[in-house]
């Protein structure tokens, strides 16, 4: 097993082409593909789907996994003999609420430990733990409390979520007290944020297929999206209120969501992931409040 091969299938994953990996590597393209393909024939199995984005196959995860863990094991060694092999590689998945409210101890911990380099990827909590088992990453916020294979779980607590509008969004979809959740414009953060679908699930049985849909890939725009009325939205409590104390925004009603979430992360003994599960927990203890 050739770690320079190994290193090179997690670059072409990571930098989403063989021409970023050759950069990333400072070797050619050329090279690159020599060594995709010597990984290939050692293990027997086509590695990396030649598509535009490149993608592992079922069994490329399986090496990538495998190659990330033997990455962060043998930079740990050489950081605790005062070698130069270069950074801790530390990769995460993290829905974007919680990286905007919550995480930023996390940042603020991992800015202490020597060569120290995250990596962080926004994810929404229902599809992280995909990245978890394809080996992108080596820890995740999750909604998932069932462990991915290799993997082990924490309970973070739960994102309480909200209904609501501009003030006079809502007004002109509100007629005898009753809202037209069919015609009023709603948002979403992208096309996996399913949380609006399930609050209208919860209260008209079923999602309008023929609506007015925004979608706002940013924290802050689409909390901005919402104070203008761009569209109805659910929001972290959280963050929510500062705008319902300005009466800039108003709850459609008082009933929550509660998102639980998870820290899942490799079963490794590997002190620097132990260190970083032990930051993600105490980060998160702001939502058992």
């Amino acid at each position: 097993m050739n770690p320079a091969h190994l290193d090179t299938l997690l670059a072409i994953i990571d930098e989403a082409s063989f021409e970023g990996a050759a950069s990333a590597l400072g070797i050619s393209p050329s090279a690159v593909s020599q060594r995709v393909k010597a990984l290939e024939h050692a293990y027997g199995r086509v590695l990396i789907r030649r598509s535009s984005p490149p993608v592992p196959t079922p069994a490329g995860e399986v090496i990538a996994q495998m190659a990330r863990k033997i990455a962060l094991l043998r930079s740990e060694v050489d950081v605790a003999l005062g070698g130069k092999m270069g950074a801790l590689p530390l990769s995460v998945a993290v829905n974007a609420d919680s990286l905007s409210l919550w995480f930023g101890p996390v940042l603020q911990a991992v800015s202490g430990w020597q060569q120290a380099a995250l990596h962080v990827r926004i994810e929404d909590e229902k599809h992280s733990a995909q990245l978890l088992s394809r080996g992108d990453v080596m820890g995740a916020v999750t909604s998932q409390s069932k462990a991915v294979p290799g993997c082990e779980v924490r309970p973070l607590g739960a994102m309480r979520y909200v209904s609501v509008a501009n003030p006079e969004l809502l007004d002109r979809h509100t007629k005898g007290g009753q809202v037209d959740w069919e015609a009023m414009p709603v948002l979403r953060f992208g096309p996996r944020d399913r949380l609006q679908d399930i609050d209208l699930e919860r209260r008209i049985g079923f999602v309008p297929s023929r609506r007015n849909v925004s979608e706002i890939p940013s924290v802050d725009a689409f909390l901005e999206a919402a104070r203008v009325g761009l569209g109805w939205a659910l929001l972290p409590e959280v963050q929510a209120l500062p705008l319902l104390e300005r009466s800039a925004l108003v709850l459609i009603d008082a009933k929550r969501i509660e998102v639980p979430l998870y820290w899942q992360s490799w079963r490794l003994e590997s002190e620097t992931l132990r260190m970083l599960s032990a930051a993600v927990v105490e980060a998160a203890a702001s939502l058992a409040h």
